[in-house]
């Protein structure tokens, strides 16, 4: 993603085996749904571990070629990116931002990024977003994505790119 438009100071690269503490840590911030469990703490910690592998794992099986990327502003972790690219699109699979790097556009600055990347390969631009997260779809009809398919609890939503001529029922 070298040749992508970025605001300054953001940057998307390949995860590595050393940014594990860090992807550990971003998850454990997205998973305020399981603190409030009403067990120990350590349980609860455990809970957390074992939702990330099963992630992890989930991830693998459904999208074997996926990649996965840590968001950077200069040079700090922020977020991670999950894409995988294959089957005729660039699908977004996971895109998520540490708490003191959200509301401030940078998530959207990641997809338009990628955006511009779908449409170089003349493909379209999916993901995933529960029917509930309202701010999320939000932003992302905003980002000219529309809905394709409804599974509940899920939406997929679909963004093509200008040169891509679709022809809308």
């Amino acid at each position: 993603m070298q040749n992508i438009n970025l605001p300054d100071g953001l940057s998307v690269r390949p995860s590595r085996a050393s940014d594990k503490p860090f992807l550990e840590k971003l998850h454990h911030s997205l998973r305020q749904d399981l603190q409030l469990i009403d067990a120990e703490q350590d349980m609860i910690e455990s809970i957390i571990e074992l939702q990330l592998k099963a992630q992890t794992q989930g991830y693998g099986n459904q999208f074997p070629n996926a990649m996965y990327f840590v968001i950077e502003k200069h040079h700090e972790p922020i977020g991670k990116a999950t894409i995988d690219f294959g089957h005729n699109e660039v699908r977004l699979v996971d895109l998520a931002l540490i708490p003191a790097a959200r509301g401030k556009g940078l998530g959207a600055a990641v997809i338009q990024a990628l955006q511009q990347a779908a449409a170089m390969v003349a493909a379209p631009m999916t993901l995933s977003v529960l029917q509930s997260n309202i701010p999320a779809k939000a932003l992302y009809q905003k980002l000219g994505f529309i809905t394709s398919h409804v599974e509940l609890p899920y939406e997929l939503m679909v963004w093509y790119p200008p040169a891509m001529k679709v022809i809308r029922a």
